[in-house]
């Protein structure tokens, strides 16, 4: 489940949350697979922005704009913040622009019943 994103909310959504972790996928069709880094973005403007997020994030930028960005939770059982968007690399750095977010946790995780609402999941939108 996501949501379009409002830049308020998700500044409040990444309050909660100390590190998160950048997926961008390589575009060779021989080997593809995910890279993931650790990243402690700031949020600048409308924009996530990273320093020094590495030369294999940025080439598979380059061949690939679309990332996401998954912040684990402070607490056992707690929301996972999953940010999707549209990401530049230059000098080392990244610039994504965020389309999508979601507060996210098992259904095994939650508080109370699950809503029916065809998640599976305790999902709580960003916005």
């Amino acid at each position: 489940m996501s949501i379009v994103v409002d830049l308020d909310d998700l500044a409040r959504a990444l309050g909660e949350h100390d590190y998160g972790y950048l997926l961008t996928t390589a575009a060779s069709p021989d080997a593809p697979s995910v890279k993931v880094v650790t990243v402690e973005p700031a949020l600048v403007d409308d924009t996530l922005r990273i320093a020094a997020a590495g030369r294999g994030s940025a080439r598979n930028i380059a061949a690939n704009e679309v990332v996401t960005l998954a912040f684990p939770p402070r607490a056992y059982q707690g929301y996972t913040l999953i940010v999707d968007g549209t990401a530049t690399a230059a000098d080392g750095d990244v610039v994504i622009t965020p389309t999508k977010a979601v507060l996210h946790r098992p259904a095994d995780h939650a508080d109370g019943p699950v809503p029916d609402d065809g998640c599976g999941h305790d999902c709580a939108p960003v916005g």
